[in-house]
């Protein structure tokens, strides 16, 4: 579609593409935002940055409210940055299996629990504190009305991907899988059928709280995160080169720059040293409790995981990145080159501000009384 279309598109649907639209829409669903320019230097740029490579982007349409609510996201160790075009098509694949999971029905029935009631993290941070206070959540807050905005408990969906991390299990048949935005990684998981049921069963059902299933013990070791902001950059060549071009460059631009400010960036995992989550011995509450802590711990480590990943929709707004913090948010960014790498890393991962023209959607950056994504 011609830029000329786009624009005429947009106006037809009565969508606001203008900085002070996006802003009123998303302060109306809580969203904390910021007036921060996206493009740190000048046009053209004089700044040193690596030439960014041309191609057409969809400038002109209304980039927010193109991203589908998902329960959970989640991310499999391939150890690869490109992918059949359908990876849940990959005969033998761990994707595979989870997408037979997930539609042909055959997760188990689960019997009802508290652990097992559909919070989103904010709101498990949310619930604690008022515990601590003596306090009673009576009902969840009202769901965000800018488009692309959702709260992940208010979704049923599991978005499946692959990613360039590698399995840190030795026997390379199972997989490490990163589950957002619980913000967990889970390790020794079978590339089978069984091994796709008892991930669901366990850490994956839509009907799981933070803490997964307590009820019964995982057949997996799972961890907090093990950083203070993970980077998802979509790279699937197959599904169209333009996002395989930029997550290159935007891999380097990411890392230089969060490394210029401190920051310790990895491309791959590193083991963790901690005990895996299985080990806690304590009740359902002790056990979503010790969570919360680690997840709040690990936040002031300025450490940070770049991932690449398969097809996340929305090429046409490439460089497409996804910024996950262990408070449960989900930052969904478009149109985004080297030259706006420096206001995502200042304004959103070190701040939690949104930066309203880049924004595509986002899971639980609805957070009604917090003046970032990084308050508890």
């Amino acid at each position: 579609m011609s830029a000329f279309l786009r624009r005429g598109l947009a106006l037809v649907l009565g969508q606001d593409n203008t900085l002070q639209g996006l802003h009123a829409e998303l302060e109306a669903s809580s969203v904390p935002v910021t007036y921060a320019q996206c493009r740190a230097c000048p046009d053209p740029c004089d700044e040193g940055h690596e030439a960014y490579p041309k191609f057409d982007v969809d400038m002109e349409s209304h980039m927010l409210g193109s991203v589908r609510p998902y329960r959970r996201q989640i991310v499999i160790s391939t150890g690869q940055s490109d992918w059949d075009r359908e990876i849940t098509h990959t005969h033998g694949s761990l994707a595979a299996y989870l997408s037979q999971v997930e539609h042909k029905g055959i997760a188990k029935e689960r019997r009802p629990s508290v652990v097992s009631l559909p919070r989103s993290p904010p709101l498990d941070s949310l619930l604690l504190r008022q515990k601590e206070l003596g306090t009673v959540v009576t009902a969840n807050p009202p769901p965000p009305t800018a488009p692309g905005v959702f709260n992940a408990e208010d979704a049923k969906k599991i978005s499946i991907l692959n990613g360039s991390h590698s399995t840190l299990c030795e026997d390379p048949e199972r997989e490490t899988i990163l589950i957002f935005p619980d913000y967990k990684m889970v390790t020794e998981v079978p590339r089978s059928l069984e091994g796709a049921q008892d991930l669901w069963n366990t850490v994956i059902d839509p009907q799981l709280g933070l803490g997964g299933d307590l009820l019964q013990k995982s057949p997996f070791n799972s961890w907090v995160i093990p950083y203070s902001c993970v980077i998802l950059l979509c790279s699937h060549k197959k599904r169209d080169k333009r996002c395989s071009i930029a997550a290159i460059k935007l891999e380097h631009a990411f890392t230089q720059s969060l490394e210029s400010k401190g920051w310790t960036v990895d491309t791959q995992l590193e083991h963790p040293i901690d005990d895996p989550l299985e080990d806690f011995v304590g009740t359902e509450e002790e056990q979503e409790a010790n969570v919360m802590r680690q997840l709040q711990d690990i936040q002031g480590t300025r450490t940070a995981l770049i991932v690449r990943n398969s097809h996340i929709g929305g090429h046409r707004y490439a460089g497409n990145c996804i910024i996950y913090t262990p408070q449960g948010a989900g930052v969904w960014y478009g149109r985004v080159s080297t030259h706006e790498v420096e206001a995502i890393v200042n304004n959103t991962i070190e701040e939690g501000m949104v930066l309203p023209k880049l924004l595509r959607g986002g899971v639980n950056i609805s957070r009604p009384g917090c003046s970032s994504l990084h308050d508890w």
